[in-house]
């Protein structure tokens, strides 16, 4: 086996999971391949030059410099906005993301929301709390209505966990014209959102934040949803106007919100939102998994053997010569 490695984990983690457990995780896959950890950063300037492959939270731009033989850089994170992609680009540097690994998670945190409104259970945590045996009406999550706006990994996930809930579902997604695994499929059209609004019980947003997206759950788009609806969050914070969304929480314009992302975030601990009890927050743990690295390390093993092969690179964000 050869001493130069052909992976290199960066040693910054995430979660608060150990990127040791991520390369090893990586060596049982790649059994023929050198996997080498970064524990400090003389070990990234020493490791990089020498690695096909890098993999890590983002790369420091002066670690480029002499990487010429680095073909893929492999984000831990879904989103690539912090990495320096156009210098990357320069040097014909592959990168892909960790999109997916996530989603089960999500999926399951975003139905035990829509679950808890449904029956009406923080109402019961918060008698408990005060020693209250009161009864209190609950709802039925069956013939609801529920709209997934984004129908990638995450969205795909949702929709597949509530076959069995005997629930309607609508999709939003760029191209209805693909279909999709919901009942109906509309576009971002802000014609067809307000239509899906409109008819709505639950609204889930599994969607990526850009210009598009950016304050889509608007004062006008809450104003079109029914007064028993509940928005979900398990996206970004930037997706609803979080003014718009106090107002609404505060004058019974919707039922609900149950949010794992806010902008700002972190929600200052003065921030109406926490007062509100109609509202349930989450530090941004919708995503948490102890299966993390086992997911991520599948993905970039098979996109090793892919760079070998020639063949496709499994979420790729940006490949040379694609643009």
């Amino acid at each position: 086996m050869s001493t130069q490695p052909d992976v290199v984990v960066l040693r910054e983690g995430t979660e608060g999971l150990s990127m040791e457990s991520y390369a090893d995780a990586l060596r049982e896959r790649l059994p023929e391949h050198t996997v080498a950890l970064a524990r400090t950063p003389r070990d990234e300037r020493e490791l990089v030059p020498q690695a096909r492959l890098v993999t890590g939270i983002t790369i420091e731009e002066a670690l480029l410099e002499e990487a010429d033989r680095l073909e893929l850089f492999a984000c831990t994170f879904a989103g690539t906005d912090h990495v320096p992609m156009d210098a990357l680009a320069d040097r014909g540097v592959a990168v892909t993301n960790a999109g997916g690994i996530h989603a089960p998670g999500i999926a399951e945190q975003s139905i035990a929301n829509m679950l808890v409104f449904a029956r009406n259970l923080h109402e019961g945590w918060r008698r408990k709390r005060n020693g209250e045996w009161r009864h209190f009406q609950s709802f039925e999550f069956t013939d609801s209505t529920v709209t997934v706006v984004g129908l990638g990994s995450i969205g795909q996930e949702i929709v597949n966990r509530l076959e069995g809930f005997d629930v309607e579902t609508i999709g939003i997604r760029y191209t209805p014209e693909k279909g999709g695994p919901t009942d109906e499929v509309l576009s971002f059209e802000a014609d067809d959102v307000h239509e899906a609004f409109s008819r709505s019980d639950y609204v889930v947003l599994a969607c990526p934040l850009n210009d598009l997206t950016r304050g889509l759950v608007d004062a006008d788009a809450l104003a079109t949803l029914p007064p028993n609806a509940v928005v979900v969050n398990a996206a970004r914070g930037g997706i609803v106007d979080t003014d718009a969304l106090v107002s609404a929480l505060q004058f019974n314009g919707i039922r609900g919100a149950a949010l794992d992302v806010t902008d700002p975030e972190p929600l200052p601990g003065d921030h109406p939102l926490w007062d509100l009890e109609n509202c349930l927050i989450t530090p941004h743990t919708g995503g948490h998994t102890p299966k993390h690295w086992d997911r991520l390390a599948g993905i970039v093993a098979r996109n090793v053997r892919a760079l070998e092969e020639g063949g496709d690179l499994e979420n790729a964000v940006y490949r040379p010569n694609s643009s």
